[in-house]
């Protein structure tokens, strides 16, 4: 390693020590930002960080957009890069930022994929006559009755400052580090008084994890990825289910029934309303559905036309 690459690991190290230590910034947020700025470095080669411009990142941008990078992906990438310019300014003495004034290219939205009531309703009948089993349908049916993120289900303890279930509340730490309490319905409340019972026989001692695997340690994001693929495939749902599905699920229907944004919002933990207000898309895509099959103009919109009736010489 030369004394480049030597200097930006180590400002590397600092940044996200200062993310961690006076942000307060997720470990996970960390990670994430290692990985963005480990491959900006390489892209930049030997060149030092201190001589970058704006056309240098541009032309970073052009090569990830090259290789097939979406414009989210690329997005994110330019604010990792652009929080380590901004803390190099700030406590290096750099001169300037060269990611500011840049935006990515923007991609198509995609609307979140949810599943309907009944496929929701079909996933968790799970058969939890064992102990994986029972934790399977405990974190299913907690995943769709309070639209938990997938590390957030990760890092939950069993614990009544997190989970109480006398009063079927769960006390969430999302995005940010900020705090949220999400309802739990009876069916997840049921299901995970049973797993309960299994986890005492199955967890290691002292280990808090609410949700554990065989070797009696917290479950990892991608076991509960698999589990949740598996099972969704053994039931004959034919979606690609993943955890983030079922938190769309979760938001989409109660949006459904409620109607009230604002309410959902809360639940998810979503900072601005505009990221919720997504799942209203999702609702009138249902409605619109819904219009098409029960409206009799709307059936006939694309259906060939009625050939005109023949005049009889007589009024009808």
């Amino acid at each position: 390693m030369n004394e480049t690459e030597a200097s930006a690991e180590n400002l590397l190290a600092d940044f996200l020590t200062y993310l961690s230590a006076e942000r307060r910034r997720a470990a996970l947020t960390g990670e994430s930002y290692r990985r963005d700025i480990e491959e900006f470095f390489r892209l930049v080669g030997d060149t030092p960080l201190q001589d970058l411009q704006i056309h240098h990142i541009r032309r970073f941008v052009a090569q990830l957009h090259g290789r097939g990078l979406s414009g989210k992906s690329l997005a994110r990438r330019l604010s990792a890069w652009r929080g380590f310019f901004h803390y190099l300014t700030l406590r290096r003495g750099f001169a300037h930022n060269p990611c500011i004034g840049l935006r990515a290219p923007k991609s198509p939205k995609n609307l979140p994929q949810a599943l309907s009531t009944d496929e929701a309703c079909h996933l968790m009948e799970v058969e939890d006559d064992d102990a994986l089993a029972a934790r399977d349908k405990a974190m299913l049916e907690l995943f769709y009755s309070s639209g938990l993120r997938l590390a957030e289900l990760v890092r939950l303890d069993w614990h009544p400052d997190q989970l109480d279930l006398q009063t079927a509340i769960v006390r969430l730490t999302g995005k940010g580090n900020k705090s949220r309490e999400v309802p739990v319905g009876s069916h997840a409340v049921a299901a995970l008084r049973k797993w309960l019972e299994f986890r005492a026989l199955l967890a290691k001692p002292g280990e808090p994890a609410l949700f554990v695997g065989k070797n009696g340690q917290r479950l990892t994001p991608r076991a509960i990825q698999y589990r949740i693929e598996g099972w969704a495939k053994k039931l004959g749902i034919t979606a690609h289910v993943h955890p983030h599905m079922l938190r769309h699920s979760f938001a989409s229907h109660v949006l459904q029934s409620s109607g009230d944004l604002r309410a959902v919002q809360e639940m998810l933990g979503h900072a601005n309303i505009s990221t919720t207000q997504i799942y209203t898309h999702l609702d009138f895509q249902r409605l619109a559905e819904v219009y098409d099959k029960a409206h009799p103009r709307a059936r006939k919109r694309n259906a060939p036309a009625e050939s005109a009736p023949q005049e009889s010489g007589k009024d009808e």
